[in-house]
């Protein structure tokens, strides 16, 4: 089984580098080379352009099992599914499609790029410019917090053309590495997920072919909200195998640990907080298993992700800190890989949509 062979690459090859690479704030190089061998970064990309050609709920087992071992190795492989390379798959021309996809799935990795200092929740509130001359647009501004910006080669990035239009001049361009006056800027020293690069993108007067347009000139937030939308359910996978991954560590702990002339598992405390963590995580995991599989069957899934982000994001939170509270004074330690998945729990309640807007979500839909 494919889920099978993600939990044995992700045992046997991410969970010896993990320390090292949360240490560096780096991804180990060799890892990279390995997620596209496996088929992991294209899995919903078709055969015959070099990918797995698998489903959207594939791709969220596949983020589920890497985020059991490491959440920011998770996060990379996620972005590129969920968003880069499904924001492609809804909103491309035929000739992006041929052009990007084979490279997604064999080599390159993607990148979205569409938070500002003044653009975060309020999405839309963008300064990056993009100016018609001739056949070309040329950008200008900055993008911070993007994700896998020191890995991309290809970023989908997000800019207005017509400040006066307001959301409805957003348009979403293929940005390439290497194009003249575009820098991949300040790597963030983070909290949690260190190993998963965090940048800020510069643009100065970047020239982007019109054919590198994503979907139509002025529609740039309908393929944010839609791929927005999806890459929850995404993060939604990450949480959830973080919260995993902290219970399997607990449970083996917990047998080992002795107190009191016997393991601490032992004691009916410890057992009913290793009964709650695995019942919310198993009902964190069903709300992001079954949004993913609205996604694929074509039906509306915008609550069932906003809700599964929010209740994951809140569930890794929890199951992290009394991961650590079972584990004692190794708990604050970072000898044991608890304290990392604790740190890591954070960013969930705040990237592609903090838990308010999430709960603003849920609302606005309930009050239609």
């Amino acid at each position: 089984m494919f889920r099978e062979a993600v939990r044995d690459f992700a045992e046997s090859e991410v969970a010896p580098r993990v320390i090292e690479m949360d240490r560096n704030q780096a991804l180990d190089a060799d890892l990279l080379p390995q997620l596209f061998e496996l088929g992991l970064m294209g899995i919903e990309v078709p055969e015959e352009m070099g990918g797995t050609g698998s489903s959207f709920f594939t791709s969220i087992l596949v983020v589920e099992e890497l985020s059991r071992v490491d959440p920011a190795v998770g996060t990379l492989v996620d972005v590129q599914n969920t968003l880069c390379v499904n924001a492609l798959l809804s909103w491309g021309s035929e000739a992006q499609n041929e052009r990007f996809l084979p490279r997604l799935a064999t080599d390159t990795v993607g990148a979205y790029a569409l938070s500002e200092a003044g653009s975060g929740s309020d999405a839309f509130a963008l300064a990056c410019r993009g100016t018609r001359e001739g056949d070309d647009w040329l950008l200008n501004g900055q993008k911070l917090w993007i994700t896998n910006g020191n890995e991309a080669g290809v970023f989908i990035v997000f800019a207005t053309v017509d400040p006066e239009a307001g959301y409805k001049g957003i348009t979403a361009f293929l940005v390439e590495k290497g194009m003249e006056g575009f820098t991949v800027g300040k790597k963030e020293d983070k909290l949690g997920i260190r190993a998963s690069s965090t940048t800020e993108l510069i643009l100065e007067d970047v020239r982007v072919p019109a054919g590198n347009v994503l979907g139509e000139v002025g529609k740039g937030y309908k393929v944010a909200i839609e791929t927005l939308n999806e890459g929850r359910i995404g993060i939604g996978a990450q949480m959830v195998g973080l919260a995993q991954g902290a219970l399997d560590h607990t449970v083996k702990y917990v047998q080992e640990r002795e107190q009191f002339g016997r393991p601490i598992g032992a004691f009916q405390g410890v057992q009913f907080q290793l009964g709650q963590m695995a019942t919310e995580i198993e009902a964190a995991r069903l709300m992001i298993y079954n949004a993913a599989r609205l996604k694929d069957s074509g039906k509306n899934f915008m609550a069932e992700a906003a809700m599964g982000k929010l209740f994951s994001s809140q569930v890794a939170g929890r199951v992290s800190s009394t991961a650590v509270d079972l584990f004692g004074g190794y708990g604050f330690t970072r000898e044991y890989p608890v304290e990392k998945l604790y740190r890591d729990a954070k960013i969930g309640a705040i990237y592609e949509g903090t838990s308010n807007m999430q709960l603003q979500t849920i609302a606005k839909i309930l009050l239609k």
